[in-house]
């Protein structure tokens, strides 16, 4: 595990609120030169600590329906078990595939125009090997909520204001072209890319191609340009917590109380399965038992169970 320091921090916290943003920007905010930042940046990208600098799509703007499998193995050998990964990896409708422990062993995540067409297709796609999973769970994405990455900073004032953005389908579908589709293609995982660069390839002007990205963020086709950060290397874990409570009429309050917890990052929304979807980054599961904790004695007998589970490994993680 790396052990960062207090400024290294901070840099990743404000990649992580916009990657496009410049190294004399982050200096300002973190007191540091916009070259020791740049170093700095070049250390962590050294270490793998941080893959990419991504673009944050909004799907449902886009006309798309996110949907969601969680799957469990059964009577799988690791070669097969290796197959079957391999195969939702290659598979063209896949743009998500984690391995993870707890419940579930298989997340695969698709966006479709057409849920009801798409149903054909996937049943292909799980017959394949439908005998080697012992559970299927389905979900359609509706909304997710995220936050900033305030446990980073490790400081108390860190826990207020912490909403960064929110995804939804609002009914209004933004139509883009081929160049705006060809701009989102090369920065989805390039969002440092300088608009020059992107005009060069594209063979149009830095002008027409920062307007395109403008236009693209003002719509809410962008939602933001976080950097993408290997946790594990730096001591923290994925985890997913679903609620089932007791008296469902009590979600807001439970969520306007857990959102100022500086390790949540993501509320989830979804038609078809649990009361609350919450992602968090731990430390250590002790950690997420002692916010479950918190909120049972916040509100008494609300819950009414909940399971956990933490990705292990990403597979494939592609977007557009």
């Amino acid at each position: 595990m790396e052990k960062l320091d207090l400024k290294d921090r901070k840099i990743l916290y404000h990649l992580y609120l916009d990657s496009r943003q410049s190294f004399s920007q982050i200096g300002k905010k973190v007191g540091l030169h916009k070259d020791v930042v740049a170093y700095r940046v070049k250390n962590l990208l050294e270490k793998k600590i941080i893959k990419n600098f991504n673009t944050r799509i909004n799907q449902h703007k886009l006309g798309n329906t996110w949907l969601r499998f969680y799957l469990s193995f059964q009577y799988v050998s690791p070669k097969l078990k290796k197959e079957i990964i391999d195969y939702f990896v290659k598979n063209i409708y896949s743009s998500v595939v984690h391995s993870t422990e707890g419940k579930f062993d298989l997340i695969i995540m698709v966006y479709v125009r057409n849920i009801a067409k798409f149903s054909y297709t996937w049943e292909k796609i799980i017959n394949k090997y439908r005998d080697n999973f012992s559970n299927q769970v389905f979900s359609i994405f509706c909304e997710i909520i995220g936050y900033k990455p305030t446990f980073l900073l490790d400081e108390e004032d860190a826990r207020n204001d912490r909403f960064l953005y929110r995804d939804y389908d609002d009914g209004k579908i933004v139509k883009i072209d081929d160049l705006d589709e060809k701009i989102l293609k090369i920065i989805r995982t390039n969002a440092r890319i300088p608009t020059v660069e992107i005009a060069k390839k594209l063979n149009s002007s830095s002008l027409t191609i920062n307007n395109r990205l403008q236009n693209m963020i003002k719509s809410g086709v962008i939602s933001g340009f976080p950097v993408y950060i290997d946790y594990p290397k730096i001591g923290y874990k994925w985890y997913k917590v679903d609620i089932v409570l007791k008296d469902p009429s009590k979600s807001q309050k439970i969520l306007n109380f857990i959102k100022t917890n500086s390790s949540l990052i993501n509320i989830i929304k979804t038609i078809g399965y649990v009361d609350l979807e919450l992602v968090f980054r731990f430390k250590s599961s002790n950690q997420l038992h002692n916010s479950i904790e918190e909120i049972s004695e916040k509100f008494p007998e609300a819950i009414k169970n909940y399971t956990y589970f933490s990705i292990t490994q990403t597979h494939k993680y592609q977007l557009l």
